[in-house]
């Protein structure tokens, strides 16, 4: 393309540039720099781009880009992950419609049909990552379940086992009834929800003199009291001190059970009696185990009723049987009150279903020492964490650490390496050849591969070093494991620096020696403009590609209200979508996407995403594209080389600028302070280079001096590039776009902006002096272009101009800008006025003790100006007015909100400024 079109239309060349980089190796690791590497938390095969993914990864691909550009020797890893549960239940949604489950096929079938959904269906993601332009190096992607990968996996497993930190054993766990298997807490949602609770009176087995002959236990789940095992009272509580250590007769069932004593019972609560159900509930299980009881399990995987409750009840669904028993206790008179009550539920995140606590057989990883090793390489500052106070998050879930179950009852995954002889005896290796001969067993030995996968925390825990080929030597080297790990930055948020960055620091430490990652940026949360979190139900979720190509009403609520079941709630996200967006949602392509995105990364815990503010920078990249068409249309058929050697005074300030936003933008993207890194380039770009530089520009190039003309246009095209190069990490696609043109007739050659150097403040000559003067000049201009506004005065219009006051400075700028001053404020003349000299009625604009003046005479009409004057004089005291009364009344001062107070005294100090002008304005008309 010979030239930018006229237009700026960023699905004109996205994608064209997109696959133009991917092609020729831009995001290839190159050079002798020092490492740069970035880890993307590998998002779910089953996903799509989501906006927390499209805001963390255009924060890491600004960092990737800003590094390339800096020399370094850049690697963003990226890959996916296999998401078992989520996998899972992606396939089997697709077999229902089939009529089929995964139990019909059977285990092989099965996970042939994940693998065959994966590859047709399971890339989205990297797609649409690709659409936002994330630059990582795709040559090098890695999945998951990949063979270099899954052989970390083994590995890690058969060596923790080995060293007596992965154990198996009979633990309680958070059940999926649905998915009939176990699940982390990060994947368990607990909100508040309206249910019951139910009193119920347990009888003393022979009362001592004195003392109860009964407790009344409250619950909320009265189906788990089938699998009591004791009811504690405090050690101090007074009321029931008899009865420790004495019995109860358990209702509905034969059998009884013991009154305890412990201090975790709140004597101020209820009626200072719970019932204790250590294979139900994980407090209950703690106390258990402290006092030895026994943990009755009265549950099948499915949630319903076994064989170790009362024959009545065996079968039933858990909800079917809480009915059954509180009608079985209403019948014998011990249900002692029911009454409603707001409880904090438990349900799956996948299925939505309330999850159990459940005691099961699973594999697990002992944490204590694992556990203080992390936190001592965090606390050591091995790894910081940014912002800082992240730590004590990561400090109080290191200090309350648990061992990690790491099994999961499902098909899709990494198969534990652990094999069964009948007996039951175990048998972990790398394989069930290994374990034969370790353990000598011969080939007629039946041994049954244990069923169970690892959790996907699992091996995206080993992701730092997984990646990089360990523990094969000749892949280690290949991938440059000695080079790229550590990683130097991990960004991700803050509800998985347990789940995954704790887990990754301790691994990744203990099989390697060395920690996954320097420093954790630790992002907010995305939410909507009203600070909600974004979610199906309350119909407020965006699709970052829906932000970049755009997306109508019609479809928009399509989306939003797909799969819904409820017709109610579908009509109300309909009504509220279309009122938001009556119109769809306009393109506003990548680039303006990831500069918002970038505007919103503080260091604050929340980001309120506003398509305004979308907008505003969709006007940005069009902003700079007018701005490089108007360089390039000036400097047609010219050809430039090297820095310039600036010929005018706008030259060396718009040079001297650059200078101050490159060091500025350095100094914020070290700090990982992205929004202040926006602000910073937007600033410079917008109002330094597009408005006042090529505004600036404009006299030169439109004047008789050739040389000056000719520097002006080398100073606009080279300030232009390196601009280009100074805002790519965040807007990579309309940079390249401009660059591709502007680059020759630089003679710069090359392939791509990405590869050019980033900017630094040493390769731009800084000059305080000729920037002053310049923004004397900015503030002249500016406050004539406000004086010709107010007045209501065509811009075509020649004014004269007086100068009045200021200094031998004053004077001397005056002079030295008068023919700037008559272009870009378009003054018919310019002179002094002496001391002693009458002032002519006149509008005047400050610069400093510098008065500009516009004689008004022949301009406007003086007494309908002086009418209007007093007039809105006489509105603004009149507020003067009220304000005073509120603010002298102490029944307001005394009572009012501080807030309201404090509120009036700014509208008083505001009206009394507004008062001033006009008094002013009115004695300059002779009013």
């Amino acid at each position: 393309m010979s030239q930018l079109d006229k237009s700026f239309d960023p699905q004109s060349f996205e994608t064209r540039l997109y696959a133009q980089w991917e092609t020729s190796g831009a995001f290839a690791p190159r050079g002798d720099g020092p490492a740069y590497t970035v880890l993307l938390p590998p998002p779910n095969v089953t996903g799509t781009l989501h906006m927390g993914h499209a805001f963390q990864h255009t924060v890491m691909d600004a960092l990737v880009r800003y590094h390339r550009m800096r020399g370094r020797d850049t690697l963003w890893q990226v890959g996916t992950d296999h998401a078992g549960i989520a996998t899972e239940m992606v396939v089997g949604r697709n077999l229902g419609r089939e009529n089929l489950t995964r139990d019909d096929l059977g285990r092989e079938k099965f996970v042939e049909k994940v693998w065959e959904w994966k590859q047709q269906s399971g890339d989205t993601i990297e797609r649409q990552m690709r659409r936002l332009g994330v630059s990582g190096d795709w040559s090098r992607k890695v999945f998951t379940m990949d063979p270099m990968p899954s052989k970390a996996v083994v590995e890690v497993f058969v060596r923790l086992y080995e060293e007596g930190l992965i154990y198996r054993g009979q633990r309680l766990v958070n059940w999926d009834p649905v998915l009939k298997t176990a699940i982390s807490d990060l994947e368990v949602v607990s909100e508040e929800e309206k249910g019951f609770l139910w009193s119920i009176r347990y009888d003393v087995v022979d009362p001592p003199t004195g003392a109860p002959d009964h407790l009344v236990v409250a619950t909320t789940r009265p189906e788990t009291m089938l699998g009591d095992v004791a009811v504690a009272v405090h050690p101090e509580d007074e009321r029931y001190a008899a009865l420790v250590g004495r019995h109860l007769r358990l209702p509905l069932s034969d059998r009884t059970i013991p009154v305890i004593a412990d201090a975790y019972v709140e004597r101020e609560f209820g009626t200072g009696c719970v019932k204790i159900t250590p294979a139900h509930d994980f407090n209950d299980h703690a106390i258990g185990q402290r006092h030895g009881l026994p943990s009755i399990n009265v549950f099948t995987p499915t949630a319903t009723i076994n064989d170790n409750a009362p024959e009545a009840y065996r079968g039933l669904d858990r909800y079917a049987a809480r009915k059954q028993v509180l009608a079985d206790l209403e019948a014998e008179g011990r249900l002692v009150e029911t009454k409603p009550h707001v409880l904090q539920v438990p349900r799956g995140d996948r299925t939505g279903q309330v999850i159990e606590p459940y005691l099961t057989d699973q594999w697990f990883v002992r944490m204590d020492t694992l556990g203080a090793r992390g936190l001592e390489l965090v606390e050591s500052g091995k790894v910081k964490f940014v912002p800082e106070n992240w730590i004590n998050t990561y400090r109080h879930w290191m200090g309350n650490i648990q061992d990690w179950c790491i099994s999961r009852q499902l098909w899709w995954g990494h198969r534990i390496p652990a094999w069964y002889d009948e007996a039951g005896r175990v048998y972990v290796g790398r394989d069930e050849a290994e374990v034969r001969a370790k353990h000598g067993l011969a080939a007629d030995v039946a041994l049954r591969q244990e069923s169970d996968v690892l959790e996907t925390w699992f091996s995206s825990a080993l992701w730092p070093f997984s990646t990089l080929g360990w523990p094969d030597e000749a892949a280690m080297a290949e991938r440059g494991f000695d080079r790229y790990l550590p990683s130097t930055v991990l960004v991700t948020g803050f509800d998985i620096i347990f789940f995954w960055v704790a887990r990754m620091i301790m691994m990744t430490d203990h099989f390697t020696g060395k920690v996954p990652f320097e420093t954790v940026y630790i992002t907010g949360l995305v939410r909507d403009r009203d600070g909600q979190k974004m979610s199906k139900s309350k119909g407020n979720v965006l699709d970052p590609i829906d932000l970049i190509d755009g997306i109508s009403a019609d479809a928009l609520v399509a989306k939003r209200t797909e799969g819904l079941m409820q017709p109610q709630m579908a009509a109300k996200i309909e009504k509220a979508t279309r009122r938001e967006f009556p119109e769809g949602i306009p393109a506003f392509g990548a680039d303006a996407l990831r500069m918002t995105f970038a505007s919103l990364a503080s260091h604050g815990r929340d980001i309120k995403f506003d398509l305004g503010r979308a907008e505003g920078f969709k006007n940005f990249c069009n902003k700079l594209w007018n701005a490089a068409r108007f360089a390039l249309m000036h400097s047609e058929g010219k050809r430039f080389s090297g820095a310039p050697t600036p010929a005018t005074d706008a030259e060396r300030w718009i040079l001297a600028r650059l200078a101050k936003a490159s060091a500025t933008a350095a100094e914020h993207v070290a700090g990982y302070r992205f929004d202040l890194f926006t602000q910073t380039v937007y600033d410079f770009t917008w109002n330094e280079l597009c408005d006042w530089f090529v505004e600036l520009a404009k006299p030169a190039l439109q004047g008789a001096d050739a040389a000056t003309a000719d520097s002006t246009r080398h100073t606009l095209l080279y300030v232009l590039e390196a601009t280009l190069r100074l805002l790519h990490p965040l807007i990579p696609f309309v940079t390249e776009e401009i660059w591709l043109q502007v680059a020759p007739k630089l003679g710069i050659e090359g392939d791509s902006v990405s590869l050019r150097p980033y900017p630094q403040a040493a390769d731009f000559a800084q000059d305080a002096a000729v920037e002053a003067d310049i923004e004397w000049l900015k503030a002249a201009v500016t406050g004539l272009r406000k004086v010709r506004n107010d007045l209501g005065v065509s811009p075509s219009r020649p004014l004269p101009l007086l100068f009045s006051g200021g200094d031998a400075t004053d004077r001397a700028r005056a002079a030295r800008f008068a023919a700037q001053l008559g272009f870009l404020a378009r003054t018919a003349s310019q002179s002094w006025l002496e001391a002693d000299a009458p002032v002519p009625a006149s509008a005047a604009a400050l610069v400093g003790e510098l008065k500009l003046l516009i004689p008004l005479e022949g301009l406007i009409d003086l007494d309908a100006e002086r009418a209007r004057l007093g007039k809105e004089l006489a509105r603004v005291e009149a507020e003067i007015a009220k304000c005073n009364a509120k603010l002298g009344s102490e029944t307001f001062v005394g009572k009012a909100p501080a807030a309201v107070v404090e509120q009036e005294r700014a509208r008083l100090a505001d009206w009394t400024t507004q008062a001033t002008g006009l008094r002013e304005q009115l004695a300059r008309l002779g009013g």
